[in-house]
């Protein structure tokens, strides 16, 4: 239970960002080498989940993973 409600919230701190970036497309206080780190951990933590056959983990990575890859991806464009 602790770790659903670790997963969902760790999740959904993404999408405030992620929703002020597509709107306002300032990236400028965004570290790229932040985010580049994060997404490369966020990939290991689904590859572990998916290893491991934790479904949770897997999932709740995935979500996060695109979320932070789409605040990266903006960090790029909107150089």
């Amino acid at each position: 239970m602790i770790g659903t409600i670790a997963g969902v919230l760790t999740t959904l701190s993404f999408v405030p960002q992620v929703i002020k970036v597509l709107q306002t497309k300032d990236t400028k206080a965004i570290s790229l080498g932040m985010y580049l780190m994060s997404v490369i951990g966020i990939f290991l933590w689904m590859a572990h989940g998916y290893v491991m056959g934790d479904m949770a983990l897997l999932i709740a990575n995935l979500i996060t993973f695109c979320l932070a890859l789409v605040i990266l991806i903006a960090k790029l464009k909107y150089k």
